[in-house]
């Protein structure tokens, strides 16, 4: 079953500004003050991605509002402790409407806040949705330059400081009935993805990210489901990426996985979609082992859909089974989503209807057997190819 959670106050998918700017109007909200306007016409004021940007910690977890798209993204397994299975999503997104809004009032949109929280009751076959928009305002939504702390109309981010730095989690959907309250103690530094964290996107130049991750979190914390509340522990992964454009015309979405194995080894990997059906070269991956990190070239490895589940209610097909294989390293993987039905439909928020849910891995390592979990998130299965989203 699929329950959607989440309220209308509020305003690796998020929108173009014409799109937020429909959902805020469809909620009622008014983009107050911004009648003179510069809007986000002219693209070239917001920075781009820069090839020559060194990342720095914990610099480089906090907002950067000088480039126009970025975002938090937290993604775990946890287990009670009776062995109930959860996978949990929190992610939070900035995207830059006006870089500078003429107009100096507080309400002037010069970006907009989005989140969205979801949880997987394993063992129920349930998924559940809540969502956010809001802009800055009086500080209903706001993300900080200094330090990790995100916030949006009461859900949050916040680096906790001290000899062992900690990420706190909370969120509560409208009703009470699906809430999150978790401690994150990341196991390893950042991992830079691309090449010292400039992750290429497309032809152009500009079309790229700084990206990260912290790709084992030790979790603790709390879960409400159902307003059952559930003490849980495992293991979360966090994404963080900031720029300005990703995406280009041919481009349709993307296949994208984190990996835990139980050996100690996480993996990234993702395939962009073109829209005549091929993958695009500029797709890519890294490889987290105890002898560090290995960048993974698209020709590095294969990634081939297996069983496919039809979305009740969007229509798409969904690869909800599929084989990874990465010669060079030796890896076999059978990937399997915990539940078919992970689909999110955010029209309360992004717009953006995608697949992100809980996995299962099994496979072997030179032929040694290996098993684990994570996440896999699909775009572009319905509504309109993200190359006109992320753009």
């Amino acid at each position: 079953m699929r329950r959607q959670a989440g309220g209308w106050r509020r305003a690796r998918g998020v929108v173009g500004a014409a799109v937020v700017a429909g959902a805020l109007v469809a909620s009622g909200e008014q983009v107050a003050g911004q009648e003179e306007s510069r809007g986000d016409a002219d693209r070239t004021a917001w920075k781009s991605a820069d090839p020559g940007y060194t990342l720095s910690f914990p610099r480089d977890h906090a907002a950067h509002p000088g480039h126009r798209i970025e975002w938090w993204y937290y993604t775990g397994n946890l287990h009670a402790s009776g062995g109930r299975r959860f996978g949990y999503q929190l992610t939070f997104f900035r995207f830059g409407v006006d870089l500078q809004p003429v107009n100096p009032s507080r309400w002037a949109v010069r970006d907009l806040y989005m989140a969205h929280f979801a949880v997987t009751d394993v063992e129920n076959r349930g998924h559940h949705v809540a969502e956010r928009l809001n802009r800055a305002g009086i500080g209903w939504a706001g993300a900080s330059t200094e330090t990790l702390h995100v916030w949006n109309d009461g859900w949050s981010v916040t680096l906790e400081e001290g000899d062992s730095p900690v990420h706190r989690l909370t969120a509560t959907s409208d009703d009470g009935g699906l809430a999150l309250d978790l401690r994150l103690d990341p196991v390893g530094p950042p991992v830079l993805h691309g090449v010292n964290g400039f992750s290429q996107k497309g032809a152009e130049v500009g079309n790229a990210s700084h990206y990260y991750s912290l790709t084992r979190l030790r979790t603790t914390g709390r879960l409400v489901v159902d307003g059952e509340v559930a003490d849980v522990r495992g293991l979360s992964w966090m994404d963080h990426e900031f720029g300005t454009s990703f995406l280009e015309p041919a481009q349709a979405g993307w296949d994208w996985f984190s990996i835990q194995l139980e050996d100690g080894t996480d993996l990234m990997v993702y395939v962009m979609r073109r829209t005549d059906g091929a993958r695009d070269p500029r797709s890519s991956g890294t490889l987290v082992s105890r002898a560090g990190a290995a960048h993974l070239r698209v020709d590095d490895y294969r990634l081939t859909p297996g069983r496919r589940w039809t979305s009740p209610s969007s229509g798409a097909a969904y690869p909800v089974t599929w084989r990874i294989e990465i010669p060079p390293h030796g890896l076999d993987l059978e990937v399997t989503a915990a539940v078919d039905a992970q689909e999110l439909e955010t029209g309360r928020s992004t717009g953006v209807t995608y697949w992100e849910g809980a996995i299962d891995v099994r496979g072997t390592r030179d032929g040694v057997p290996v098993a684990g979990s994570g996440y896999l998130e699909m775009t572009g299965y319905a509504g309109a190819p993200m190359s006109t989203v992320l753009r």
